[in-house]
């Protein structure tokens, strides 16, 4: 049974967060001692800001990162999914997904708005925080202008947990109607593993082919697991 179709609370056991003593109790403890001195569930706790009659507000957040076997999974899930656990109703839940989100997004906010490509690490840098979380393999394209800027991005298929389809002609249409002088491709591996599969140095030389009929040279295609990536192009694998 997955973790979206079950949720037990008895290895829980609760008290309220007024029996707590001030530095205990999530709010006042982040305003004396700072945010860094919270663990995650008790962040967690001041998003979610009530608990159930079973379970005080910091324990229903245990619940949460329980049953989705940490931040990082729980990051991960949408609204829909977080409404599992007693006592996370559908505001919460969209809460909660916001606020993960917005974290994804002041990563990229760092780089800037002009975001210039010209190493992987300036690929993940930019495309990590928007695909690492995903549950699905997604396939973008970037575009680039003359100077390595990105232009935009374009997501070109959603596919199973172990792969997605994609049509070298859609990736080279999407291309031209950006005006991109040249293109990065992008995709996620939510097995975690980052290693290029055959198909995947299959797919890349295909579309460095494509790419070289259109004008439009391949810089490079990364793939991203998690908080690894593997540059295909660093790899020499086209």
């Amino acid at each position: 049974m997955s973790h979206e179709e079950s949720f037990s609370i008895e290895h829980f056991h609760s008290r309220t967060v007024k029996d707590m003593q001030p530095d205990e109790q999530p709010r006042e403890k982040l305003m004396r001692y700072g945010a860094d001195s919270l663990s995650d569930s008790e962040l967690l706790a001041i998003l979610i800001r009530t608990g159930t009659r079973k379970l005080n507000v910091i324990e229903t957040a245990k619940a949460l990162l329980t049953q989705f076997d940490g931040l990082h999974n729980l990051s991960r899930k949408n609204w829909q999914a977080l409404k599992v656990i007693p006592g996370i109703a559908k505001v919460k839940a969209i809460t909660l997904e916001a606020a993960f989100e917005l974290a994804r997004r002041i990563e990229v906010a760092g780089l800037g708005e002009e975001v210039q490509i010209t190493s992987p690490e300036d690929a993940n840098a930019y495309f990590a925080p928007k695909l690492r979380h995903l549950s699905k393999e997604t396939f973008v394209v970037g575009f680039l202008n003359n100077a390595k800027i990105l232009t935009g991005y374009q997501k070109i298929s959603t596919g199973g947990k172990t792969a997605t389809i994609v049509d070298p002609a859609e990736v080279m249409r999407q291309a031209v109607l950006n005006e991109a002088e040249s293109i990065i491709l992008v995709h996620n591996h939510p097995s975690g593993r980052n290693k290029a599969s055959s198909a995947d140095v299959q797919l890349t030389k295909r579309l460095a082919e494509c790419g070289k009929l259109f004008s439009i040279p391949v810089e490079d295609h990364l793939i991203i697991a998690g908080y690894n990536y593997t540059s295909l192009k660093s790899e020499q694998l086209f």
